[in-house]
């Protein structure tokens, strides 16, 4: 296990399956190829991905007062993540994300339940636990409001924050200068900004944001801009894609997990690269995703 800290911030969810190989248009039904249930969840995701390539991870989120509670915490739990921070919120149902996989892509809806109640004074009072951390790492199925204290809170102690703007809300300048890292793709940089990308390419998107960014490109890899404003591009690998929902996560926890442990932008976004790569080999988020031992094998291929 690395000696790095990522502290992940987030929701928790239960992945609600379907696979078919053909999506129902307005007023149709189809049949079905297979249906499964996984934990799942941004938030528990990127946590799960940090803890398989070695980091020390702490969660902190709400989940509901039913079953699927247990089973997400214990799922945690059994990656070595510490769940204590994980609170439990009477009378909410845990979240839940609907999803349907058709040739390998995917469309999700969320319903956040607890995620909701996650408030910005639950992240205040956990102060010695961000102050520990090397990483923060924050997406956006919980309050703005929360994401908002978050960031603020780690600036103060001067820890590193990677906001994943998923899903995306255009967010203010003052916001975006704290952040050491924003890992959107091309469709959230958008609305993140207020800006459409108006057919520019990667590299000028890049050029155009002020701050160091990571923009993810599914099958393109991913383009950077480091802090020094020195541009990259990290090609994609081609794998056998069997399902993507948790490719956009595993991105984030290899990028965070590198990042901690002192790597450059464009090493850790390789590692990333090969990461999300591995992750779509298998049907469902957090069990597809890699050890580190299987994204260093194929990094060395």
């Amino acid at each position: 296990m690395s000696n790095v800290n990522i502290t992940v911030i987030g929701s928790l969810n239960i992945d609600m399956v379907t696979e078919t190989s053909v999506v129902p248009g307005q007023g149709e039904t189809v049949i079905g190829s297979d249906f499964s249930s996984f934990t799942g969840g941004k938030g528990a995701n990127q946590a799960v991905a940090c803890a398989r390539l070695g980091a020390k991870v702490t969660m902190i989120g709400c989940v509901g007062e039913d079953a699927m509670a247990q089973q997400l915490k214990e799922a945690l739990e059994r990656e070595g993540i510490r769940t204590e921070y994980v609170k439990t919120v009477p009378h909410k149902p845990t979240g839940i994300a609907a999803i349907t996989v058709s040739d390998s892509d995917n469309r999700i809806i969320v319903i956040p339940g607890a995620n909701h109640c996650l408030r910005p004074e639950d992240i205040m009072d956990k102060r010695d636990v961000i102050a520990g951390s090397d990483i923060i790492l924050i997406q956006q199925e919980i309050p703005l409001a929360t994401v908002e204290a978050a960031i603020d809170l780690a600036h103060e102690l001067n820890v590193r924050v990677i906001l994943n703007p998923a899903p995306a809300t255009r967010l203010p300048q003052e916001l975006l200068e704290k952040i050491h890292l924003l890992t959107p793709n091309e469709y959230e940089l958008a609305i993140v900004t207020g800006e459409e990308s108006g057919g520019r390419g990667f590299n000028e998107l890049l050029a155009d944001y002020p701050y160091p960014l990571v923009m993810t490109a599914g099958s393109d890899g991913a383009y950077y801009k480091s802090s020094g404003m020195e541009q990259g591009h990290v090609p994609g690998r081609k794998v056998e894609a069997v399902d993507t929902t948790g490719a956009g996560d595993t991105f984030n926890g290899a990028l965070a997990v590198r990042l901690s442990e002192g790597a450059e932008l464009g090493e850790a976004v390789a590692f990333a690269v090969a990461a999300s790569a591995l992750s779509v080999t298998k049907l469902g988020a957090q069990s597809g995703m890699p050890l580190r031992a299987e994204v260093e094998a194929l990094m060395a291929e």
